[in-house]
């Protein structure tokens, strides 16, 4: 599916580019407003410079745009730190600074707490399960109302796939090793870990090694063998736990400033919608492969590391816990309540779904 998915992208935005080549004229016989018209906006990241997939996805997605608008839209892209923090996105974003932003939305939780369901949910859906309900379930229009109030318009523009659980400075062997555990971990994945005795840490991907590899931190969560390795935590911690349940579909956003969005005409507008449709299919091809890769060497040139499964009791543990914290959440905010109900019903449809297809298919093809 996904390949085909990538075939009907790249068409649809090849048939754009070409319909921007002519100024066509409506019913009425009026020609957009702003045919002429460029545009130069600025793109800030929560990622750092070159970081690959993440800001590589970044800027192949202004490429994209650039391209399939015949250069009326040109977006700069800056690296976190470059003209704003990693983590100052969001009010660059909605302040208007900047038009547009990238990340993901968990990052906002103080903000906007039922931003983290546009990222991901611990034991919630995989990829493709967020994919259905993003596109073609609920998700994308309760994205742009919980964002409304902030002046914001989001795209979905990447996902990991699942991830793993973390480096840890100490082996996990019962939910007791939790506690007093400093581990850098965001979302709710961050307010199970609490419920469960931990103390999580935010802190950019840029952050991470030194405290890790210093002790400021006990363990932390990033991505995946591919990043990870990228960022050489298997010289900070020796033991590599999975899988990542915590983070089992995590989506990243597109974010852009609601009056900037409403300045394009219609089909500026669907460039942007299908350039990030287009790179969201790429980045996750691209983490399933380097991924690959990446736990081939982890395995076969660094055997100073464990890579071990957490045990089951700990994982049921969490599983638990994440409950609890779900139904707190919702108790508190209405907002919160109604995104998670409507994630909940779409999950409940999709795991019965993947339990005779994908999910079937799996087990009869280990047999």
């Amino acid at each position: 599916m996904n390949k085909i998915l990538s075939i009907v992208i790249i068409f649809t935005a090849l048939v754009m580019s070409s319909g921007c080549n002519e100024q066509e004229t409506s019913g009425s016989g009026t020609v957009s407003a702003d045919a002429g018209k460029t545009y130069k906006w600025k793109l800030v990241t929560t990622w750092p410079a070159n970081f690959p997939v993440f800001q590589e996805g970044v800027e192949r997605f202004a490429k994209d745009v650039k391209t399939m608008s015949n250069g009326r839209l040109n977006i700069k892209v800056y690296a976190g730190g470059q003209l704003v923090p990693p983590l100052g996105v969001f009010d660059a974003v909605t302040q208007g600074s900047v038009e547009m932003g990238h990340g993901a939305a968990y990052y906002w939780a103080g903000k906007v707490p039922a931003a983290q369901f546009m990222t991901t949910v611990p034991f919630g859906m995989t990829a493709s399960g967020v994919n259905a309900w993003l596109y073609a379930g609920d998700g994308i229009k309760l994205w742009d109302e919980i964002y409304k109030p902030y002046k914001l318009k989001a795209f979905p523009m990447g996902n990991t796939g699942v991830q793993m659980g973390g480096w840890f400075n100490k082996k996990i062997e019962s939910i007791a090793d939790l506690k007093g555990l400093k581990m850098r971990i965001p979302g709710l994945g961050g307010k199970v870990l609490a419920k469960a005795g931990g103390n999580p840490v935010l802190m950019a991907g840029g952050e991470i090694y030194t405290a890790l590899e210093r002790n400021t931190i006990d363990a932390t969560e990033w991505v995946g063998p591919y990043h990870d390795l990228r960022l050489g935590l298997e010289r900070a911690a020796k033991y590599y736990y999975y899988p990542g349940w915590h983070e089992p579909g995590p989506a990243l956003e597109l974010l852009i400033n609601q009056a900037a969005w409403n300045s394009l005409s219609p089909d500026l507008q669907k460039t942007i919608e299908v350039a990030a449709a287009a790179n969201n299919v790429w980045m996750h091809a691209e983490f399933d492969v380097k991924n690959q890769q990446a736990l081939q060497e982890l395995r076969e040139k660094h055997s100073n590391i464990e890579i071990l499964e957490f045990p089951a009791e700990v994982l049921a543990e969490f599983k638990r816990l994440t409950k609890e914290v779900l139904q707190e959440e919702a108790a508190k905010d209405p907002v919160f309540k109604k995104v998670y109900d409507n994630y909940e019903t779409f999950s409940k449809q999709n795991s019965q779904w993947d339990a005779i297809s994908e999910g079937a298919y799996r087990r009869a093809a280990m047999k």
